[in-house]
């Protein structure tokens, strides 16, 4: 089953919280292996997650930070935040 726009959309939200929460938690505790690799799983599964949603819907960000097909993107398709 295929996810919607919003659920993939929400799914990067829920990935990009868990990695700076972890952040975070790892600058006092560096330590922490546990910590440390749930920290690289969740920015592993974020980036796939964000390749995946810009394959299908388009850039997230722009300056540099997302690749385009041509025509230009970043205007075509709705904002992350209006969806």
């Amino acid at each position: 089953m295929e996810q919607s726009q919003s659920e993939a959309l929400r799914k990067i939200q829920v990935l990009e919280f868990t990695a700076i929460e972890l952040n975070l938690f790892l600058d006092t505790h560096p330590e922490d292996k546990n910590a440390v690799d749930i920290y690289n799983l969740a920015t592993r599964e974020l980036n796939k997650s964000k390749k995946a949603y810009e394959k299908m819907y388009g850039p997230l960000v722009n300056f540099g930070f997302s690749r385009s097909k041509s025509p230009w993107q970043w205007i075509s398709s709705p904002w992350p935040w209006e969806v």
